[in-house]
């Protein structure tokens, strides 16, 4: 039974490293060869809230520190800012989860929306810190509304898709995903 318990614990991990990079790879993918007219969300960052939200045992902090920073890395952004501010973002929701279990999906999502903003407010003002060129404050705030919006939807595929439900209080931690 424990060795059952395990190999799901492993699965789920695995799952979310293979889903974080499959949202880096469509991301990057050229749909779209006009100008964007829009930031779209930055689907990552709801991937790995929502996960840390609902399930803090399937995301470790070395899956969710070592996906951030393939993102920083193929996205060109500053390497280490973006993948720190989002792994210290999915900690706080992680010693949160209990309290966010308990609580209804509003408080969950109002909860998940103000770390989606601290961090936005947080890697702008570190790019400033150093004088690195920024996009206009407009975009950037599109972006991170975006991804509030976003939220729901990405808790919905993976409750669906991949039967990623919150914990339950009598659940083990090792407990498979969609069980």
């Amino acid at each position: 039974m424990a060795e059952a318990q395990g190999a799901a614990l492993w699965l789920g991990r695995a799952t979310f490293v293979a889903l974080g990079v499959a949202v880096i790879f469509f991301a990057l993918l050229p749909l779209d060869t006009g100008v964007p007219r829009w930031a779209p969300p930055d689907l990552l960052l709801a991937l790995c809230l929502a996960w840390s939200a609902r399930r803090p045992d399937l995301v470790p902090a070395l899956s969710i520190a070592a996906v951030a920073l393939l993102a920083d890395l193929l996205y060109q952004r500053p390497p280490g800012l973006f993948a720190a501010l989002t792994l210290l973002g999915c900690t706080y929701l992680k010693s949160r989860a209990r309290s966010l279990r308990d609580a209804g999906f509003w408080v969950e999502w109002a909860t998940a929306a103000g770390v989606t903003l601290a961090i936005a407010v947080s890697y702008r003002a570190g790019l400033a810190l150093v004088a690195v060129p920024q996009p206009p404050l407009g975009l950037f705030l599109v972006q991170a509304m975006t991804t509030v919006a976003a939220y729901p939807a990405v808790v919905v595929a993976s409750r669906l898709f991949f039967g990623l439900r919150r914990s339950g209080a009598s659940d083990p931690a090792g407990a498979r995903p969609g069980a």
